[in-house]
């Protein structure tokens, strides 16, 4: 099987488990899967979002977040300008002690601001800046680039060599469709599933499928 860790700033169906917890992320008819272990979001917001971010999660009780980019208000937003962030080196750190602990991991998969994160990792590891990451593949689901100058170091290596799929909405309001394209550039022969839903994991036939040709590569 491929193990993988799952990044996510949203605790909706997980609110009350422990921040690291072991999933199987099973495919019918197939002899493939994944062992997900799961990684919360590490910063704890202290109000919610007030547009459409705040419906797709279901609530001010599970909104947590990899950083800020309002400092004060302790909140995120995907197309909020800012010069400096609060939180991700913590986050990062966090991504290491994980993978020191609960790996080895063969890829890392992330969704909405987990995916931007997932992105920052993967550039690291491009970059060879961090020798504790290692994986084989990345799944973004609602990637996007952050819009942080403090940030833009992560975007202005070398293209990431990592193979790599995009999964992204059409309907998507919270990351809207061109926002995940413009990460696509970060990545060299990055591969793409779009579907015609808004801001969550396709699970459809078809989209199962795909996870599982991607997949099946690194067995």
């Amino acid at each position: 099987p491929c193990v993988c860790l799952f990044v996510s700033n949203c605790g909706r169906k997980c609110a009350h488990a422990p921040v690291s917890c072991v999933y199987l992320w099973i495919y019918p008819s197939s002899h493939l899967y994944s062992a997900l272990t799961f990684l919360l979001g590490l910063l704890p917001a202290a109000k919610a979002n007030q547009g459409p971010e705040k419906t797709a999660s279901g609530g001010d009780e599970d909104q947590r977040g990899w950083w800020f980019s309002d400092v004060q208000a302790r909140s995120f937003n995907a197309q909020q300008e800012c010069e400096s962030s609060l939180g991700l080196e913590e986050s990062i750190e966090t991504v290491k002690t994980a993978v020191k602990e609960l790996g080895p991991f063969d890829g890392i998969l992330g969704f909405s601001q987990g995916a931007a994160l997932v992105a920052m990792l993967c550039a690291l590891q491009e970059q060879k800046l961090e020798a504790d990451f290692n994986f084989r593949f990345a799944i973004l689901v609602a990637g996007f680039c952050s819009v942080c100058s403090q940030h833009r170091r992560f975007y202005e290596g070398p293209a990431i060599t990592i193979p790599s799929l995009h999964v992204f909405g059409q309907d998507d309001r919270v990351i809207p469709e061109e926002m995940s394209r413009d990460l696509l550039p970060a990545f060299d022969g990055a591969q793409i599933l779009v579907h015609p839903g808004g801001h969550f994991v396709p699970a459809a036939s078809s989209h199962r499928q795909t996870y599982q040709d991607f997949l099946k590569k690194f067995e």
